[in-house]
């Protein structure tokens, strides 16, 4: 709390209690509250002010505000009728702290301070200076009344209070519900795209460290919905690689098959990704290539499998001519690896390596948006994903 508001306020102005205003006195009595809610991608704010009287209420609504601008529109709608009227005093009943306190003393603080605090204006100055400039025309009176009292403790006053309270709620239709729940499904479904096609929970964490608050359904929905999603499990539904127990003798890093797959050329000219699969485990790692050459494949597999995951002893490919030939069969033989070529595209000797391939183009798909767009700059996520 502001050291201003710890001041004791001269309550010079307080009201008494509604049930010990004289009977002639209550016709110039109101009930005021507000109320806030967010209702699909926007803020609604309702003031409310009730008449014990008349028994009728009026309200005023509109967009953009909080509950506490609601409670000033609230305090103008009342002043506004008891001038129109013209009314000789007004006894104003709020729940709001903040209201009466500024009513009782904060206001000609205010006034006097030029409607600024330490230099900076206070908050809803415009609504504040409306509402001293009626005040000074009009004998206000206000009282705080308790919110929310049970009811075998409520009397008058707290059923009115209750009365002005439901008249500031807002309604909401069902298809206000339905556009409130359209709302929340954009988000998730914008925080699941951007966020790289996660589970629910990284989802979520990662919309709630931007400032977003998701719920979990909405989050389970989008990714229920989500057709890259089901493309990349449906694409994970791999067989394991060892056929025949071939890759029982090796350890891990100890064997590995690799490949080429070409994308479309990016601004740096490149256009192929060397894909490298760990034969007992399904590891997958990637490098980036403007061309599919021996030096090349010599290049990636020295950065992302000898220097990471340490020699191998035996390297699986197909027989096109960036695989074999003599640069590639020099350093093999440098190295001690065995290299060994199958037949392209025959499934049983190349392994999980095709299935790889179409994992990784599906996941840089989704990341893209529906398109290989940026690809380059997706790939370590991608690569990513497909490993998790």
């Amino acid at each position: 709390m502001d050291e201003e508001e710890q001041e004791q306020i001269t309550r010079a102005k307080e009201a008494p209690p509604y049930n010990q205003l004289p009977a002639e006195e209550t016709r110039y009595a109101l009930f005021t509250d507000g109320s806030c809610r967010i209702i699909g991608m926007k803020r609604k704010w309702k003031a409310a002010v009730w008449s014990p009287t008349r028994q009728v209420a009026q309200a005023t609504e509109g967009e953009g505000g909080s509950s506490q601008l609601a409670e000033l529109k609230a305090v103008q709608l009342a002043l506004d009728i008891a001038e129109r009227e013209k009314w000789p005093k007004l006894y104003l009943y709020t729940d709001s702290w903040m209201v009466a306190n500024a009513l009782w003393g904060w206001l000609e603080k205010w006034k006097k301070a030029n409607w600024q605090r330490r230099g900076k204006p206070i908050w809803a100055a415009d609504e504040w200076k409306d509402i001293a400039t009626q005040v000074e025309k009009l004998p206000v009176k206000v009282r705080h009344v308790d919110a929310h009292v049970p009811k075998s403790r409520a009397n008058e006053e707290h059923q009115n209070n209750e009365q002005v309270d439901q008249a500031a709620k807002i309604e909401v239709s069902k298809i206000d519900l339905d556009w409130q729940h359209k709302g929340e499904l954009f988000l998730a479904r914008w925080a699941h795209d951007a966020s790289g096609h996660q589970g629910r929970d990284a989802t979520y964490k990662w919309a709630r460290d931007r400032g977003v608050d998701l719920t979990m359904d909405s989050i389970s929905q989008v990714i229920h919905d989500c057709e890259m999603c089901a493309a990349i499990k449906q694409a994970k539904r791999v067989k394991p690689l060892w056929y025949g127990g071939r890759w029982s003798k090796y350890k891990y890093g100890e064997a590995w098959q690799i490949d080429y797959i070409t994308l479309p050329q990016t601004r740096q000219g490149k256009r192929y990704v060397l894909t490298m699969v760990e034969a007992t485990t399904g590891w997958l790692e990637t490098y980036p290539v403007p061309h599919a050459t021996a030096r090349n494949t010599i290049l990636g597999l020295e950065k992302q499998v000898l220097w990471r995951h340490g020699t191998p002893e035996r390297i699986e490919s197909d027989n096109g001519t960036h695989f074999k030939n003599s640069l590639i069969n020099n350093w093999a033989r440098e190295h001690g690896i065995e290299w060994v070529y199958h037949i392209p595209y025959h499934a049983p000797a190349s392994g999980k390596i095709e299935r790889y391939n179409g994992l990784l183009k599906t996941t840089l798909k989704a990341l893209g948006g529906g398109s290989f767009k940026n690809w380059e700059q997706h790939l370590a996520k991608a690569t990513w994903l497909v490993n998790t």
